[in-house]
């Protein structure tokens, strides 16, 4: 069984930064890409960076310059640096995983999700 893990969210004021991070465990034969999406209510889920296991990356056009994405392929995990924050930033951040549990298999795995609030 695959688990995806966020963490890091929480309350920021605009212009701030917040780190957030997601640990991919359990069965994992390779893992092809990781990311995170945002989602607010009533609008459906939207990517906001993505990195491939080759290292390329895409970024919403809305977090260029501000977001970046990073990995430790060691340990599973993908991070979201987020800085000089907006009030539209504020979201429920989730990170996905394209990845094989095994040879057979290769599926997108969803975290909880974990909650970012800009406000002064």
């Amino acid at each position: 069984q695959v688990q995806l893990v966020e963490s890091g969210g929480g309350v920021v004021q605009p212009g701030g930064s917040l780190r957030l991070s997601c640990v991919a465990s359990g069965r994992i034969f390779s893992i092809y890409s990781m990311g995170w999406y945002s989602q607010t209510p009533g609008k459906e889920r939207e990517l906001v960076a993505a990195l491939t296991s080759g290292g390329s990356t895409n970024y919403a056009d809305s977090v260029k310059g501000r977001f970046t994405i990073s990995r430790e392929n060691a340990k599973n995990t993908v991070y979201l640096h987020m800085n000089s924050l907006k009030p539209e930033d504020t979201a429920v951040y989730y990170c996905k995983a394209d990845l094989r549990p095994n040879i057979a298999l290769r599926r997108d795995y969803w975290g909880q999700g974990t909650q970012v609030t800009v406000s002064s």
